[in-house]
């Protein structure tokens, strides 16, 4: 009960008090943010300056990260042939349009492409001449020709 009315009357108590009592401040006065903060107006504006270079730093290698990974994606795409991505261009040439692969990154896509050159449709790729879209066709074809025959048969 005691807080309800206290809530009720504090409010307009302190409002009639703040009228009648004059000019007494609490705060002391007005500092700036410099003062503050215990520094020289000097020293807070280098202080903002170094901030704003930092956070300038900060999104100027961000930007660099989202490019890279925005290249290794492209250079994935390329490599098992998906469609572009317009978002990944437009990030690569934010950050300048010339984003080479951190190494790391650049080993991993050797590593992937030796191990898809060791394999036995990697070899057959790599021969001239050689039609693997037409090999998958006519394998599918006999497949479906096999299938056909299977279901004729009246053994099985």
């Amino acid at each position: 009960m005691a807080f309800m009315v206290k809530t009720m009357v504090g409010g307009q108590l302190k409002n009639l008090t703040g009228s009648l009592g004059g000019g007494e401040d609490k705060g002391g006065g007005e500092k700036s943010a410099a003062e503050a903060q215990g520094m020289t107006r000097e020293e807070y504006q280098e202080y903002q300056k170094q901030l704003l270079e930092d956070k300038m730093e900060r999104d100027a290698q961000f930007t660099h990260r989202k490019a890279e990974r925005a290249t290794l994606r492209s250079h994935f795409r390329d490599k098992y042939r998906l469609p572009k991505n317009e978002t990944d261009e437009s990030q690569i040439q934010l950050a300048g349009g010339d984003v080479e692969l951190p190494v790391e990154l650049a080993k991993m896509i050797e590593e992937d492409t030796e191990e898809e050159s060791a394999s036995v449709l990697g070899q057959m790729a790599s021969l001239p001449g050689l039609d693997i879209g037409s090999l998958k066709d006519k394998a599918q074809a006999t497949l479906g020709d096999l299938k056909q025959s299977a279901e004729k048969c009246h053994i099985m």
